[in-house]
């Protein structure tokens, strides 16, 4: 009877080991991740040192005190870009924004800007706005931008609709080498417009395929035979014309 006894003892061992393993490494993966979460937020990794790259313009200063504000409270293990992003939404020029933390103490914040594309033009005000129509109030005035006119400046601060609102997004689609050439973009009979800086009229007619009527357009300037043209129909972009060089529109070689 005690050898029975023995050998049923020595059949349990194995069992009751792999049984105190595992409560053992359930109560050590307890106790790191309750450290952890203690860490996580102790003042051994808290943010003391703020880099932040990539905005500019009057308002950077105060965009910079926003985000050192809110990264100071924060550690190097929990940054909460969300809350970053809350410091600051009401920069219009700030799009986006990431984070990178170095331990100890060291948190990079890099910024995406909105660049101005166009001046809104509401009479005689001209107001930076940016690709998706939101309006840069604090930027500075920018003679140099394309006008984009519009009745009146729009409410909550970005544009949303309207005939305005198509003549930007056919600007916006434009290479930014091109649209520093153009003066103005409006919407007439014919679909989009533009007149280019001491140069012709560029018709480009519904809003569609905007990048590669630009490409179009300026293929066509490239042309030596549409030199003088009085305006530029690129309304099929494959077929780009020169018009009032000749009696009638010339379509472009170098197209």
């Amino acid at each position: 009877m005690p050898v029975a006894m023995a050998a049923a003892a020595l059949h349990r061992l194995p069992r009751l080991r792999a049984r105190t393993w595992a409560v053992l490494l359930v109560v050590l993966a307890l106790a790191l991740g309750g450290g952890y979460l203690w860490l996580r937020d102790s003042s051994l990794v808290s943010v003391e040192q703020v880099t932040i790259t990539g905005i500019s313009g009057p308002e950077r200063r105060a965009v910079e005190r926003a985000l050192t504000s809110a990264a100071t409270e924060m550690t190097t293990l929990h940054v909460d870009v969300d809350r970053l992003r809350a410091a600051v939404a009401s920069y219009p020029q700030v799009k986006d924004l990431t984070a990178r933390a170095d331990l100890l103490h060291r948190l990079h914040i890099d910024v995406t800007e909105r660049p101005p594309v166009a001046a809104l033009a509401v009479g005689d005000e001209r107001t930076p706005i940016a690709a998706d129509g939101t309006l840069l109030r604090d930027r500075p005035k920018v003679d140099a931008l394309p006008a984009v006119n519009a009745d009146a400046l729009p409410a909550g601060g970005r544009l949303t609709g309207g005939e305005a609102a198509v003549a930007l997004e056919v600007l916006a689609a434009a290479p930014a080498a091109m649209r520093r050439y153009v003066e103005r973009v409006d919407v007439g009979p014919e679909g989009v417009e533009a007149q280019l800086r001491d140069g012709p009229r560029v018709l480009l007619g519904e809003p569609d395929r905007a990048y590669a009527k630009w490409i179009a357009t300026g293929r066509v300037l490239g042309d030596p035979n549409s030199a003088g043209a009085d305006y530029i129909d690129v309304r099929l972009p494959e077929r780009p014309a020169a018009g009032g060089v000749d009696e009638e529109p010339s379509t472009s070689t170098g197209a």
